[in-house]
């Protein structure tokens, strides 16, 4: 994998913009609530100013028919020296859109922390062409404006990925979780979501311990990047630890299958070092998705890959930090996986 560069890390009291890349959803004056008690949120557990690009608040219409006015908003982010961090609002389904007003140089040129997830992996994968680690995490709609209160797992990691240069070390598998969806009225903002206890890490296959630097992201929208200029090279996967996890659109076990061959074919998989799975949404096709996973790596003649499954990041909640280009590992033996480096430096 080519060398990223490490963004500085955050401290209490910069400035980090607040984007609408894809869903214009924190512009919606019903919603608008929402947006606020994530800002806040950012503001009382972090010591963060969250500050509106342009067009952040703009109308979810608006948004989604002025692809460049946001990319506009993202270069801008990058390109303002007192902003010290981006966080994406929430994902979607058209973030592609955004890629023709993209000026990778400005990314290139201006290193800082980048953070979201879903459809926000089109926009790492901008961060990666351009050299940059990005992250894979929370997001200010979901996981800072959560009912009630952030859980402490998902502070305890973006603290440790955000804030601190020393090695993020051994992800611990969340002790509960959720995907309920409670409707977005702030009648609801006091009802908690429901959790419930959470298995822990499964090994699929694979046996030992290995190493590998982290790419991947969600694995719909990863795939719909196969052909554009964000792909990344052959390379750039050889010896790597893959993350994959599923949307809300609880896609098929088939469509999984399907992705995972087109994937393999792609050569990103064959010459991986192994696989961390997000828990499925919902748990849906939890067993179904486990069985898919192990028939196309048999398919490939890749029966030893270490695979660990059931790991929390990316669409349920609570969740990690996943910093791409960091150096990570499984260990299979003892059914753990740690991030050996920083995310920010």
């Amino acid at each position: 994998m080519k060398k990223l560069k490490v963004p500085p890390a955050l401290k209490p009291g910069d400035k980090i913009a607040a984007v609408s890349l894809s869903w214009g959803g924190a512009g919606d004056p019903k919603i608008r609530w929402r947006y606020e008690q994530g800002k806040n949120r950012i503001k009382e557990l972090l010591g963060l100013e969250v500050v509106e690009m342009p067009h952040t608040l703009a109308s979810p219409e608006y948004v989604y028919s002025h692809p460049q006015a946001r990319a506009e908003d993202l270069m801008q982010a990058f390109a303002d020296p007192s902003i010290r961090g981006i966080f994406s609002c929430i994902g979607g389904e058209d973030t592609i859109r955004i890629l023709p007003y993209i000026d990778f140089n400005v990314i290139a040129n201006n290193p800082k922390v980048f953070m979201g997830y879903s459809d926000t992996t089109v926009n790492h994968f901008m961060c990666f062409n351009a050299g940059l680690s990005s992250i894979y995490g929370p997001a200010i709609l979901m996981d800072f404006a959560e009912n009630v209160a952030v859980p402490e797992y998902t502070i305890k990691y973006v603290k440790k990925t955000l804030f601190s240069a020393e090695p993020i070390g051994q992800i611990e598998p969340p002790p509960v979780w959720t995907s309920q969806r409670l409707e977005w009225i702030i009648e609801n903002k006091d009802i908690p979501r429901k959790f419930e206890p959470n298995g822990g890490y499964e090994l699929l296959s694979g046996r030992g311990v290995v190493r590998g630097r982290l790419i991947g992201g969600c694995i719909e929208v990863f795939d719909w990047l196969r052909g554009t200029v964000l792909f990344p090279d052959r390379e750039d996967f050889e010896g790597a630890i893959l993350f994959f996890e599923t949307s809300e659109e609880k896609i098929s076990p088939d469509f999984l299958r399907y992705t995972l061959r087109a994937l393999a074919a792609s050569g990103v998989i064959g010459n991986a070092a192994g696989i961390i799975f997000g828990k499925p949404y919902g748990n849906c096709y939890y067993e179904e998705y486990k069985a898919e996973i192990k028939t196309v790596l048999s398919e490939l003649g890749r029966d030893d890959m270490p695979v660990l499954y059931n790991v929390g990041f990316g669409h349920c909640e609570p969740k990690c930090c996943l910093p791409y280009g960091a150096l990570a590992e499984i260990d299979c033996d003892n059914l753990t996986f740690s991030i050996l480096e920083s995310g920010v430096k």
